[in-house]
């Protein structure tokens, strides 16, 4: 059974303050942004957040600000999403099946733009990488950990979409066509354990967010006109805690279109 919940109770939705103690949560592309948010956001909330970049760096700030802020001690785990194999998925599984055991859900946050440019100039390295980056990657990241998700009592697992990936634009290339992609894999992992076991599924556009994504794609627009990251979070904790276990399967918008 699936429940409908429109972006309206999205935007007025208030978590309570313990939504998610006692959970493991992956944050992927956490070292900025939007993952950044959702990592600070989930572990004020009580979660044990698993945080998951390129930079390590970045990771290392996100870790120090959710210690200093009296969270669950998070965990590290650099990843290049290029170039991972198979192998480093499942290394990933093995480490969080030896430290944690079991794991409550994965915010697939990361992703690359890519060339703006007209389909006739775009390069097939590029189109290639992107596909991989945004696409095949969280495909093989989600099916190493899917034995540990089915371990929870309450699992979620929530993709990043696009409303260019609901409509394809102009000269959005490879991106929109990987988050077309993306909702396509929602929609079947949704469905195929849908009544099968406690995991589900959904994905959620952002929008006009201020990220450097975002800086890429629109240079000329003025930054502080576009909304925070942290201004959002309560979507992404709505469709990663308790209150969302009836939602499987739907794509929501964080912000009026």
């Amino acid at each position: 059974m699936t429940t409908t919940i429109d972006s309206e109770f999205l935007t007025q939705y208030q978590a309570k303050k313990d939504l998610l103690k006692g959970k493991n949560i992956i944050v992927t592309g956490a070292g900025d942004g939007i993952g950044r948010a959702a990592a600070l956001t989930y572990a004020k909330y009580g979660a044990t957040v698993i945080l998951i970049g390129r930079t390590l760096s970045k990771l290392e700030s996100v870790y120090d600000e959710i210690e200093a802020a009296g969270g669950a001690q998070p965990a590290i785990f650099p990843m290049n999403f290029e170039g991972a194999t198979a192998h480093d998925y499942d290394a990933l599984r093995d480490a969080i099946e030896n430290e944690i055991g079991v794991l409550d859900g994965i915010l697939h946050n990361a992703s690359e733009l890519g060339a703006r440019t007209p389909i006739a100039n775009y390069k097939v390295e590029e189109w290639e990488k992107i596909l991989h980056v945004n696409v095949t990657a969280p495909f093989m990241m989600t099916k190493s950990l899917l034995p540990l998700l089915e371990k929870s009592q309450d699992a979620s697992i929530i993709f990043t979409g696009s409303s260019v990936g609901l409509k394809g634009k102009a000269y959005w290339g490879a991106y929109a066509v990987s988050k077309a992609a993306i909702e396509n894999l929602v929609q079947v992992l949704a469905d195929e354990l849908d009544g099968t076991s406690n995991i589900r599924v959904n994905s959620i556009n952002p929008g006009a967010t201020r990220t450097k994504m975002r800086a890429t794609a629109y240079p000329a627009e003025d930054p502080s006109t576009v909304t925070t990251p942290e201004d959002i979070m309560n979507r992404y904790l709505f469709l990663m805690g308790k209150d969302s276990q009836l939602i499987n399967g739907q794509q929501f918008d964080a912000q009026p279109r």
